[in-house]
C-alpha cells in the first residue's frame, strides 16, 4: 500500500516517531525541492519559518539541507507565525513557503506545513506528487547546481506592517487596554508590537518561549490564565493566540470567553452593515447552530463544510466569499490573507467594535448559542464508526433522546490521536449526558 504522509494540515507527529524524524524531514525538503525545480530553469526560492519548539532547530536545518540538495534557494525566517509565512511567500514572490509547527499541540509534537506561491496550502494533488517523490531514491544535485541559504532579517517588520495595514486609516487602538497571550509561540515577538504600535496599552502573557512551554497553560487552548489576567488588570478584553498564530479566541472585560464562532459572527455582522456587505460565511460541522441562526437573521448566507481550514478555503474560493472559520479560532478573511490569521482576525473584531461602539460582550449579545459539549477521546486504534455495532447503538439512542432537536458529530482529529465527540441540543444536562455516554463507548471500542 502506498504510504500516506500528509494529513489535513500538512505532516504532523511526535518527534522521533514516524514520520517526524530528522532523516525524514531532510528527504521531505529534497522531495519538495525536486518537485519545484520541474521544469528546470532559474533557481526557485523557498521560505522556511518555524514556531518556538525545541525540535524546530533540528528540522529547520534538515529542511534547509534537503532543499539545497535539490537546487533550491532557501530564505530563513526564524520564528514566525504560520499566516506570516503565507503572506511573505506571496509578498516576496517565493515558489513556496514552509512552516515547521504542530500548531496548538504540545512541545513534543512537531509538523511541517506547506504553502504554494499563491499563499494557499498545497493542494492534495501536489501533496500526492510529493509523496510519490518521497518513495524514490534521494539524489543530490551536482555542486554547480546546489542552492544557497540566506537569512531574511526584516521578516518581522514586514509582517507587523502588514497586520497594521489591515485596519483602515484613522482606525487605531488608542485608549484600549488589552492582554495579549502569545502561548509562548511564534507570535511572541510580533503580536505585542502590532497592538502596541496601533496605540493600545498592552499586557503581555506567554511571550517567554523556552522551547518546551509552547501552548502550556496558556494560549487559545488553555485560556484560564488570560481570563484571570483580564479581570485582574481591568482590561477591555484579552486576545489568546495559539502556538503558530493561526488561531485566536478573545475574552471580554469580565473574563468570559468569546470563541471562534462568535468572533466570526462579529466580523460578518459588521461587514454586512457596510456598503461592501458580507457575501456569505463558511463554517464547519462544529459551528454552533446558534451562529447559523444569528447569521440568517442578518440575511447573511451560511454554509458548512468538514472540519479543517483546507475545506473552509475550498468552499470560500468556490463561492467567491471572503469570510470563514472554525469554533477553535481559525478565522480566515480571504480578502486580507490566504491563511487563518489570529492577529488579523482579532484586529477585524476590534475594528467592528470601534466602528459600532459596542463592547465585546454587547457585540455577541444577540447570539443565542445552543448547548454544545465537545469531548476529546484519546485513542490508539482507529474505529470504523459505520460498522461498529456498539457505536451505532449509542448513536441511535442519542438521536432518539434529542428527538430531532440537535446534532451529533463523531470524527477523528486531523492533527492528534483523538476522536472528537460533539453533541449539540436544547438542554445542557441532556447534552452533557449524551456526550459522556458516546465518549465512553468510543473509549471502550478504541482500546
Amino acid at each position: 500500500m502506498k504510504k500516506k504522509y500528509f494529513g489535513t494540515d500538512g505532516i504532523r507527529g511526535q518527534v522521533g516517531q514516524y514520520p517526524i524524524t530528522a532523516d525524514f524531514v531532510l528527504k521531505l525538503g529534497w522531495a519538495v525541492g525536486r518537485l519545484l525545480n520541474r521544469p528546470s530553469g532559474s533557481k526557485k526560492q523557498v521560505l522556511i519559518g518555524k514556531d518556538t519548539r525545541v525540535s524546530g532547530y533540528m528540522f529547520e536545518s534538515a529542511l534547509e539541507a534537503g532543499l539545497i540538495s535539490a537546487g533550491i534557494e532557501v530564505g530563513m525566517l526564524g520564528p514566525m507565525p504560520t499566516p506570516a509565512i503565507a503572506y511573505l511567500t506571496r509578498a516576496l514572490r517565493a515558489s513556496a513557503g514552509i512552516v515547521i509547527s504542530a500548531s496548538h499541540n504540545p512541545y513534543y509534537d512537531n509538523g511541517v506545513k506547506f504553502f504554494g506561491a499563491d499563499g494557499y496550502k498545497f493542494s492534495e494533488e501536489i501533496e500526492t506528487e510529493v509523496e510519490r517523490i518521497l518513495d524514490l531514491d534521494q539524489k543530490t544535485m551536482g555542486s554547480d547546481c546546489l542552492g544557497k541559504a540566506y537569512r531574511i532579517t526584516d521578516a518581522d517588520g514586514r509582517y507587523i506592517e502588514f497586520c497594521k495595514g489591515t485596519l483602515p486609516i484613522g482606525c487605531n487602538l488608542n485608549g484600549l487596554r488589552i492582554v495579549v497571550d502569545c502561548a509562548h509561540g511564534a507570535t511572541y515577538s510580533v503580536a505585542p508590537k502590532v497592538f502596541k504600535e496601533l496605540g493600545a496599552d498592552i499586557i503581555q502573557v506567554g511571550t517567554a518561549p523556552d522551547g518546551f512551554n509552547i501552548n502550556s497553560g496558556c494560549g487559545s487552548t488553555d485560556i484560564a490564565a488570560l481570563q484571570n489576567k483580564v479581570v485582574e488588570v481591568s482590561a477591555d478584553f484579552g486576545v489568546a493566540l495559539d502556538g503558530d498564530g493561526d488561531r485566536c479566541l478573545m475574552v471580554d472585560n469580565k473574563g468570559v470567553v468569546v470563541d471562534g464562532d462568535e468572533l466570526l459572527y462579529i466580523i460578518a455582522s459588521h461587514r454586512a452593515s457596510t456598503p461592501a456587505g458580507c457575501s456569505g460565511v463558511v463554517g464547519t460541522q462544529m459551528t454552533n447552530a446558534g451562529i447559523e441562526i444569528a447569521l440568517r437573521n442578518k440575511r447573511i448566507p451560511f454554509e458548512r463544510v468538514n472540519v479543517g481550514d483546507r475545506y473552509v478555503v475550498e468552499k470560500l474560493i468556490k463561492n467567491n466569499w471572503d469570510l470563514g472559520g472554525e469554533s477553535s479560532g481559525h478565522i480566515l478573511c480571504r480578502d486580507i490573507n490566504t491563511s487563518g490569521d489570529g492577529i488579523v482576525g482579532s484586529l477585524q473584531v476590534i475594528r467592528a467594535l470601534s466602528e459600532t461602539g459596542l463592547t465585546l460582550s454587547e457585540a455577541v449579545s444577540s447570539v443565542s448559542k445552543l448547548p454544545q459539549r465537545l469531548i476529546n477521546v484519546p485513542v490508539k486504534n482507529s474505529i470504523d464508526f459505520e460498522s461498529n455495532p456498539h457505536v451505532n447503538q449509542v448513536l441511535k439512542h442519542a438521536e432518539k433522546e434529542l428527538n430531532g432537536y440537535g446534532r451529533i458529530l463523531l470524527r477523528p482529529s486531523g492533527t492528534e490521536p483523538l476522536i472528537r465527540v460533539m453533541v449539540e441540543g436544547e438542554g445542557n444536562q441532556l447534552v452533557d449526558k449524551l456526550a459522556n455516554e458516546i465518549a465512553e463507548v468510543v473509549r471502550q471500542q478504541a482500546i
